[in-house]
């Protein structure tokens, strides 16, 4: 900055205030023309103590500060400062450019009082008084209003207008357990920033599904292709806990198994840096204590690559001991179609026409699924021309008991089992209706031990068996014994009509083609 326009500055400083700024002042006023001295100079925050400190960024936030880019996805170990430092950047970004518009969206009501109190007003009330004085600021419990017109607003949900900054914090988390304030996050919030406005969506990775989850994965496919980003583009930002100098303990006393330090040998062959045994020690102490020895959990909270954060947590999934199982014994394979046996069809006929098909090869003991399609508003024609572009030799096609509701037909009411034999699918069977949900997810569980599934053809199958979760409360901070409609469970229910009938004795006999007897129970809710 030339002397001239920092002379005209300092006059118009003055003048706005009605008087001369003394020495002190006038320094201050020259270092505050330099955006990366006020984010180490200026700025208070309370650290993990509570005690109040002056903001320097460390290893990671100063990374994040250099590569910062219009749209940020940011998964991380827990702890790693990104709230901080992307709040600082949003209160600094307020102070020193008017007519900015600046949200803050938290999991809850009370979370974003929180952070405003802990970060937004806390920082600003130990600010210098000259730039307090500069710039005069009114607030509520959860908004601040800047005198150039800027303002800072926590809340759950931000939309309306347009918004220059916005930052939501444990995004993941927000997925996971309000899916409906996700949506409105996703299709409210986030258009409402400029395409060069900044975005920051920030969490642990809490599971498979959710924008959060997609924004990541498709910031590093990005990535990987190395190609320049567009202001529409998400950068990945990825923190682990072992580049945290923090993050490490006295070994003394604490036990390292063999185990354990082959899984950080492993580690270091990928970082490329060693982990030296205060950090081994902090880890297996962290996990061992706070955890109950839960890998997963630590998986989740304190990741040590991007890859394991996305490792299956059991938290909220219904399936996921047994998808565990099956990845441990190598059963998600290659699963090839062996034409001496007959490929069953089983089917889930969803709500709006979304429809799941498992193909199925019962060989000997061992339950193979070999393929999977789905689809959403496609009629029944559409599958017999998927399934018979694939040439397989054809058994039986089993319906859940809804395939024997009547629906409107051309002319006269028609089920789905009667459409679908139209198109040319024979050998139909209806699998009776259970009493109670809980009772097939069981059922499912017990019949997967003899399961074996072709990792490429039933990738999307297998994405939505990992992705089967239960319905979390936000009143009791639990999950419930409900299914989530998150998408997932159009193929699972598929799924389980396979394992509702081999429970139920329904299913035809390896090689026989023909449907074991079965007896006839008047009290059954069979459609």
């Amino acid at each position: 900055m030339s002397d001239v326009i920092l002379s005209k500055k300092v006059e118009a400083l003055q003048h706005q205030l009605g008087r001369v700024l003394t020495t002190d002042e006038l320094t201050l006023f020259i270092n505050l023309q330099d955006p990366h001295w006020r984010l180490r100079n200026l700025y208070w925050i309370m650290d993990k103590e509570g005690n109040p400190v002056l903001f320097s960024p460390n290893e990671v936030q100063d990374k994040f500060i250099r590569e910062i880019w219009f749209r940020n996805v940011v998964p991380k170990a827990r702890q790693r400062g990104f709230s901080t430092v992307v709040q600082i950047l949003m209160l600094d970004h307020a102070l020193f450019e008017p007519n900015q518009r600046c949200g803050i969206i938290a999991e809850t009501t009370t979370l974003a009082e929180q952070i405003f109190g802990d970060k937004i007003k806390f920082a600003y009330d130990r600010l210098p008084p000259l730039i307090r004085e500069m710039v005069p600021a009114r607030m509520t419990l959860k908004k601040i209003v800047l005198a150039n017109n800027s303002s800072i607003r926590c809340a759950t949900s931000v939309r309306g207008g347009t918004i220059q900054w916005l930052h939501v914090t444990e995004y993941g988390k927000i997925c996971q357990v309000a899916p409906i304030k996700a949506k409105e996050i996703q299709t409210g919030s986030i258009p409402a920033v400029d395409k060069t406005g900044i975005v920051v969506v920030e969490s642990t990775v809490e599971g498979l599904d959710g924008n959060f989850t997609e924004l990541v994965l498709k910031a590093r496919a990005t990535a990987q292709l190395g190609r320049p980003l567009g202001e529409m583009d998400y950068r990945l930002h990825f923190a682990s806990w072992w580049d945290a100098s923090e993050y490490e303990t006295d070994p003394t006393g604490i036990v390292i198994s063999p185990k354990d330090h082959a899984y950080f040998a492993r580690l270091e062959a990928t970082i490329g840096r060693d982990i030296s045994l205060p950090k081994r020690a902090w880890y297996v102490q962290k996990r061992d204590v706070e955890f109950g020895g839960d890998q997963e959990k630590m998986w989740m909270q304190y990741p040590s690559t991007l890859d394991e954060a996305f490792t299956i947590s059991t938290e909220g999934k219904w399936l996921a001991n047994q998808m565990a199982t099956m990845r441990k014994q190598n059963r998600i394979t290659h699963v090839p179609y062996d034409p001496a046996y007959p490929v069953n069809l089983w089917w889930d006929l969803g709500v709006d026409d979304d429809i799941a098909i498992w193909f199925h090869q019962q060989v000997g003991l061992q339950d193979r699924f070999i393929d999977y399609i789905e689809a959403s508003g496609e009629p029944y024609a559409y599958f017999k021309a998927e399934v018979d572009k694939r040439g397989y030799a054809l058994g039986h096609c089993y319906l859940p008991h809804d395939g024997a509701h009547r629906r409107p037909g051309a002319e006269i009411l028609k089920t789905s089992a009667d459409m679908i034999g139209e198109v040319g699918f024979r050998n139909i069977e209806i699998v009776p209706r259970i009493h109670e949900l809980i009772t097939g997810i069981q059922q499912l569980r017990n019949a997967m031990s003899s399961y074996w599934i072709d990792e490429t053809k039933c990738a999307e199958g297998i994405k939505h068996l990992d992705g089967y979760g239960k319905v979390w409360n936000v009143r009791t901070s639990t999950y419930t014994s409900q299914v989530a409609q998150n998408g997932h469970q159009h193929a699972t229910d598929a799924l389980r009509q396979h394992a509702q009938a081999k429970a139920g004795g329904i299913i035809m006999a390896a090689n026989s083609g023909q449907t074991r007897p079965k007896r006839r129970n008047k009290g059954a809710m069979a459609a």
